[in-house]
């Protein structure tokens, strides 16, 4: 996915973003530089994936209405435009 940075340097998260991270006005953010770039995390956020055994466990909350079947075939498409370079 590729964002643009405005004039006073803001960068707005697509809603399907904010909707699977839980985010909405007012959301803190942490940020972190990294070799490869720039990291934001929501801050005091515990991972929704944990390890179990040999096993991720899903332990996070879906937001209300948030479609995954839709989020799934966003992500399908998004990869596949990548490798054909669209």
């Amino acid at each position: 996915m590729t964002l643009k940075i405005d004039k006073a340097g803001r960068v707005i998260l697509p809603k399907p973003v904010r909707d699977r991270l839980g985010l909405h006005a007012g959301s803190d953010l942490e940020i972190q530089e990294t070799a490869d770039g720039v990291v934001l995390k929501p801050v005091d956020r515990k991972p929704s994936l944990v390890k179990e055994g040999s096993f991720l466990v899903h332990t996070g909350e879906i937001p209300a209405g948030y479609d995954i079947l839709k989020a799934i075939d966003e992500d399908r498409e998004e990869r596949i435009r990548k490798v054909w370079g669209r």
